[in-house]
């Protein structure tokens, strides 16, 4: 595959930089898009296949013409409870996501790559488990040619914000999680997303969920 055009959701979060990071040095794609609600701070000649897109996520419709032209849509857009309180968390988790993946649909896009997390369970009593389980199974309703979730375990990398708790599980489980069955380097999710785009085939499920020990076994093969 190669001449590809793809946006990214979710830049600023660890994750989404990585990812940015993986794309602009693969060979296969050609024009990349930041779709977000502030400009990313990037470095022009390192990133310049990179352009970018400043949306109001409440009035998303009116920003349709943003979302077309793409092949594949890449979604790491997400907050926590503590930062934007149990409504904003289900609107941008659920919502935003939702909305932005519809109009993604609508303006052709056929390959769109969710991040999630791992225990998503649309039935579940609790906020953070139930509300990812819902924004997959809404997404996976729009239809796309392929979709791939993604739903890691804990996540590994260096935030610039402060989440002591989670810095403490970061710690403790990555430093005896040796075969990472709980825990996964954020960088590994982005090359996974990559390579999976890249080896994306017709006769596949139109619709792949990947556990966390999954994701990092396609993390391995690195193709640029």
């Amino acid at each position: 595959m190669s001449g590809l055009k793809a946006f990214v959701l979710g830049a600023t979060g660890e994750t989404g930089k990585e990812l940015i990071t993986a794309l602009v040095s693969n060979k296969a794609f050609t024009e990349i898009a930041i779709i977000g609600r502030r400009i990313v701070d990037l470095k022009e000649d390192e990133f310049k296949i990179v352009k970018q897109e400043i949306v109001d996520f409440e009035k998303l419709e009116d920003y349709a013409a943003v979302f077309e032209g793409f092949d594949i849509g890449y979604c790491c857009l997400g907050t926590t409870k503590g930062k934007a309180g149990a409504n904003g968390f289900i609107k941008v988790d659920r919502d935003y996501v939702f909305n932005s993946a519809q109009l993604a649909k609508q303006g052709g896009c056929k390959q769109f790559h969710l991040l999630t997390s791992q225990g998503s369970n649309k039935n579940s009593w609790f906020l953070y488990p139930r509300t990812k389980g819902e924004v997959e199974e809404k997404v996976a309703q729009l239809g796309f040619e392929k979709l791939v979730i993604y739903r890691p375990g804990l996540l590994l990398c260096h935030r610039q914000e402060s989440r002591p708790v989670e810095r403490m599980l970061q710690f403790v489980i990555g430093s005896v999680d040796w075969s990472r069955k709980v825990s996964i380097p954020t960088k590994a999710i982005a090359q996974a997303m990559i390579n999976c785009t890249l080896h994306a085939t017709s006769d596949g499920p139109a619709v792949n969920i990947l556990d966390n020990q999954t994701i990092l076994n396609l993390s391995k093969n690195n193709e640029n």
